[in-house]
């Protein structure tokens, strides 16, 4: 099995002897059979302790095996180390009609890891988001909104966690007409433009958004986590949602300096 990122040897020894201590999980295969992990957090290291068991991941948080023989009951450990934990599972050869197709791994019960560079996981991001959504105020006066075309952008609000801005926006549609998606661009850039060939912006990418969707009816809500960032007050922070139609109903909401530095802790 290729590992998927490189820890140092002394992190993986520290953490092979903590599981060492605890009873191993099991997890049954056949060689009929394919068993895909389903991690709630993006795997970043994965271990095979042996040949006799192929594995790879076609998407960033599934790892898939399958053992390549049948002449041992015992075939080794698997270890999966995602943003903030650790688990490893004994792999058993059994039957097919008794082999696991899908194991779902959540952080509860693992070996928690304390990696520097991951302040918060994906699946604590997803967890702040929802709690935003709940925390909102029905009532509460838009930070910043645009009117175009029938639709409508607002900000709801700028929260700080950790490292990261979660950015809660709201899209209305107030036409018949179906908005569909093209892309979501987000970019710092100059607040005027003294000459085109002096104006400059910079393009950043969320880290993590709640929801994916092609597109809205009426109503569109979603929370965009974004790692911290600040820009001088001569520049502006710009949403830009543009739709699939050459229709021109493309918004761009501009968030100034002052609410990115206001934005609320929670």
């Amino acid at each position: 099995m290729k590992h998927i990122s490189v820890f140092t040897i002394a992190i993986l020894l520290s953490l092979n002897s903590i599981a060492q201590d605890k009873e191993l999980k099991k997890v049954y295969v056949n060689e009929h059979v394919t068993t895909h992990f389903v991690c709630s957090e993006p795997i970043q290291y994965v271990d095979i302790s042996t040949n006799k068991v192929l594995g790879d991941m076609p998407l960033s948080n599934i790892l898939r095996i399958k053992p390549v023989t049948n002449d041992d009951t015992d075939l080794g450990v698997v270890t999966i180390l995602a943003q903030k934990y650790m688990v490893q599972f004994q792999m058993v050869y059994v039957d097919s009609k008794d082999a696991d197709k899908q194991i779902s791994v959540q952080q509860e019960g693992t070996i928690g890891l304390m990696v520097p560079e991951v302040s918060l996981s994906m699946e604590e991001m997803k967890t702040f988001c929802k709690q935003i959504l709940l925390k909102k105020d029905k009532k509460a006066k838009a930070k910043e909104r645009i009117k175009k075309y029938g639709m409508e952008a607002r900000l709801n609000n700028i929260y700080t966690i950790g490292d990261y801005f979660f950015i809660d926006i709201t899209f209305k549609n107030k036409s018949n007409i179906q908005y569909d998606i093209d892309q979501f661009r987000f970019k710092i850039e100059d607040k005027k433009i003294v000459k085109s060939t002096n104006f400059q912006q910079v393009e950043i990418s969320p880290e993590y958004q709640l929801y994916e969707t092609d597109g809205f009816k009426k109503k569109y809500r979603n929370v965009f986590v974004f790692k911290k960032f600040t820009y001088p007050n001569k520049k502006t922070f710009t949403i830009e949602l543009s739709e699939k139609q050459i229709s021109g109903r493309n918004l761009i909401l501009k968030i100034d300096y002052k609410e990115v530095m206001n934005a609320d802790t929670f």
